[in-house]
């Protein structure tokens, strides 16, 4: 399941804090006018944030949650990103439609580019 990509786990942990963050923020930057884009975004934030926090690796604080189950949930949440706006019914409103779909693609392609097997140590 864990592959071998070029984006370091360092880095994807990174783009995660900061993509928690711009989900928190983006209600308020983007005006969202529906509840449910508001209340899942915010969500979605509070979530990505905690899994960073919390994951086994070179970004994590807590390292409680393994790497395996990080990417696997990482794959759940880019789905879940993508299908966001149908399953809650705010596809009708554009800015936070747009915005899941594009940030649930990227989460997607950083989740497949990320190398999460760790290198062999040289003793």
């Amino acid at each position: 399941m864990l592959r071998d990509g070029p984006i370091p786990r360092f880095i994807h942990g990174v783009v995660e804090y900061i993509a928690a963050v711009l989900f928190i923020a983006a209600p308020f930057v983007f005006s969202y006018e529906d509840g449910y884009a508001v209340g899942v975004s915010i969500a979605v934030g509070v979530l990505l944030l905690v899994m960073a926090a919390a994951t086994a690796g070179p970004s994590g604080l807590i390292h409680s949650i393994p790497v395996t189950v990080h990417a696997g949930m990482d794959y759940a949440v880019a789905a879940f990103l993508i299908a966001g706006p149908f399953i809650f019914g705010f596809n009708d409103e554009g800015a936070p439609t747009a915005w899941f779909i594009i940030l649930g693609v990227v989460h997607l392609l950083m989740t497949i580019g990320t190398r999460f097997k760790d290198t062999p140590s040289s003793i």
